[in-house]
């Protein structure tokens, strides 16, 4: 929860809008595709820090999947 609050703190210090910023780092963490504002059609207008911070997300919530998938591995389960 802060990781996200910070990385729509830090799109905001970019220039974004609030409602850009928050739908942008949701968009790219939870993989559901497109947001609402400056990246409602695509994530060109922005700047390249921001898309730093938002290939990050993506990278977190991808970790996220790849976690619970081990946990469900009975491989990881036994000894």
């Amino acid at each position: 929860m802060a990781l996200f609050a910070l990385m729509m703190l830090t799109l905001m210090a970019t220039g974004l809008d609030q409602v850009t910023a928050f739908s942008a780092v949701a968009a790219t963490i939870t993989n559901l595709g497109p947001g609402l504002g400056a990246v409602a059609e695509n994530y060109a207008a922005i700047s390249d820090l921001a898309k730093w911070v938002l290939m990050f997300a993506m990278l977190l919530g991808r970790l996220e999947v790849f976690t619970l998938l081990v946990l469900l591995t009975p491989a990881f389960w036994r000894h």
